[in-house]
């Protein structure tokens, strides 16, 4: 039989601590917290620029279009402030970016074909002297050996023939789309000289409302940085065209023109822009010229570009976009690795777009700065704002 007890038990609960629900160290805890951010920041950024490289031939021509209007954006505004009409201001904007391009397209398709001629006789006149430096040297290549050399490569080109032909018609179709970007690179710009502001606002009213005030100034403070740095990356490029075709023309190199034409447009492709031009300056050298006036042209291809490196990046370029050196050289690496000569080409930009957008909205100005009128609409919410609820487009409602 059981026994009872009769002894009365204390009816108040003892209380007891409660084990620790965490056991993780503070130090942990701050690291994993930090962790999983960064890790869907950086999937962000990698769906982005996967969305990106799929719809390139959109994006291309919508960046170039960005770099154009931060340039001409300002034109338009100063022939506006002027008394000039709008659409004049817009017209004029617009048809300089097509003369001007065509102009130098001009200029490099003429001056080429007026010394085609030339070209091919001093080519022909350079191989002979390589062939005959070939029989003299060591190696001891005669003539025939050259003749039979090429006779393979023209065999084996002819044997290829079927797996060249689809790489052919990919430039072709290469060559449309390149025609398509220009249209729409210029297209969008119209638009954006046309109705920029009100585009922006309606991209700003896209976020919440907390953040409109952040990212508007953002936007502008990156806005800004993109028009310094193409001013810049004109003066720089003008400066490199100048000096390199000068140092051309003063040696008696022919095609010094369409040398400072390249040279020009290569500059606009930090490191890789600058190294094509320059081989492409001496061969022309090699080729008339012979190898001592080649080399007193490498010569001042690298005293121009020591020159950009070490005093025209830094002074000028670093006071417009604040990049240091190593985060442009490491930009430029990445962009072309990821996205080839379009990727080095829009590197740099992109970095200091970012870097003034995230150093604005980190400052904390944006809750002292007022907004601009365009934009002030799009910071209230759409219930705050009087009459019928119109989109920033023309012609739509929310």
């Amino acid at each position: 039989m059981r026994r009872w007890s009769s002894k009365k038990t204390s009816s108040i609960p003892v209380s007891e601590p409660a084990p620790p629900l965490d056991n993780v160290p503070p130090g942990v805890r701050l690291a994993a917290a930090w962790s999983w951010r960064v890790l869907v920041i950086l999937a962000a950024i990698t769906v982005m620029g996967l969305l990106i490289v799929k719809l390139r031939e959109i994006a291309i021509p919508v960046f170039v279009a960005m770099v154009i209007s931060a340039l001409l954006v300002p034109f338009k505004d100063r022939m506006v402030r002027a008394r000039f009409p709008r659409w004049a201001a817009i017209t004029v904007a617009e048809l300089s970016v097509i003369v001007g391009v065509s102009l130098l397209l001009y200029l490099v398709v003429t001056q080429v074909g007026a010394g085609f001629g030339r070209l091919r006789e001093r080519a022909l006149t350079a191989l002979d002297d390589f062939a005959a430096w070939l029989a003299a040297s060591p190696l001891h290549i005669t003539g025939d050996e050259l003749s039979e050399l090429a006779d393979q490569g023209w065999a084996a080109l002819q044997a290829n023939v079927g797996s060249i032909l689809p790489g052919v018609l990919s430039a072709g179709s290469t060559v449309g789309h390149v025609l398509v970007g220009i249209l729409l690179a210029l297209f969008t710009t119209l638009f954006i000289l046309i109705d920029g502001d009100r585009i922006w606002s309606w991209m700003v009213r896209l976020f919440p409302k907390n953040s409109r005030a952040a990212v508007d100034g953002a936007g502008r403070a990156g806005w800004g940085t993109l028009q310094s740095f193409v001013k810049v990356q004109i003066l720089v490029a003008i400066i490199d065209a100048v000096g390199i075709a000068g140092g051309a023309a003063i040696l008696g190199v022919p095609l010094a023109i369409p040398i400072g034409v390249l040279v020009f447009l290569g500059s606009f492709i930090p490191v890789v822009g600058a190294v094509v031009t320059g081989a492409f300056a001496v061969a022309i050298a090699l080729i008339y010229n012979g190898w001592l006036i080649a080399v007193v042209m490498l010569a001042i291809v690298l005293l121009v570009q020591q020159i950009e490196g070490h005093v025209l990046q830094p002074l000028i370029m670093g006071n417009a976009v604040k990049v240091h050196p190593l985060a442009v050289v490491l930009a430029v690496a990445a962009g072309s690795m990821l996205a080839g000569i379009p990727g080095a080409f829009f590197a740099v930009p992109l970095v200091a777009v970012l870097n003034s957008s995230v150093s604005y909205i980190a400052s904390g100005r944006w809750r002292v700065t007022p907004a601009a009128p365009a934009v002030a609409a799009a910071l209230r919410s759409p219930a705050e704002m009087p009459g019928p609820r119109r989109s920033w487009f023309p012609g739509t409602r929310l």
